[in-house]
């Protein structure tokens, strides 16, 4: 075994993992990441009260909130990819995620915006997971930074959303 993988010991309660052996410091979670699991949970929690309650409009007020909450720049970038979405995917349920605006396909995410602010990052990004089949050969783009919209990134995003919705 490698000096750089984490060793395991017996105690009298079990097996633990040991520290890693390599030196190196895990500083763990960052801030922000830490923030984002937070509202991750209040998400769930959120969900869950609501059980068959309209969860398409709640979750379209809960993005619009989120929206909102954001600095100029990366408000203007989520209300036109929201926009775009509405008018080119209606079938694409809006939620948050990580408190993020996210849009679902049957309870299960298929693109996101993530703000340049939230991560302290220089630019936005549109994300797509996997479920949103963007497949182009055996590589493909996944997210996409955003750092303002002209109309031909517009149309391009459109398409993309379009065929995430499937």
């Amino acid at each position: 075994m490698s000096d750089t993988r984490s060793s395991i010991k017996s105690t009298s309660t079990g097996t633990t993992a040991a520290k890693a052996t390599s030196g190196a410091k895990y500083d763990g979670f960052d801030e922000e990441e830490r923030d984002a699991m937070k509202e991750r949970a209040a998400e769930l929690k959120r969900s869950a009260r609501r059980g068959a309650r309209s969860a398409k409009a709640d979750g379209e007020a809960d993005v619009l909130a989120k929206i909102a909450e954001m600095t100029d720049t990366d408000r203007v970038l989520a209300e036109r990819i929201h926009a775009i979405v509405k008018e080119h995917a209606p079938g694409l349920a809006p939620k948050t995620w990580y408190g993020m605006p996210a849009y679902a396909k049957d309870g299960k995410v298929v693109c996101f915006f993530q703000s340049a602010q939230k991560f302290k990052s220089r630019y936005a990004t549109l994300g797509f997971s996997d479920l949103a089949g963007l497949d182009e050969g055996s590589m493909w783009a996944t997210s996409y930074a955003l750092t303002e919209l002209t109309a031909a990134d517009e149309t391009r995003i459109a398409a993309l959303i379009a065929q995430a919705a499937g």
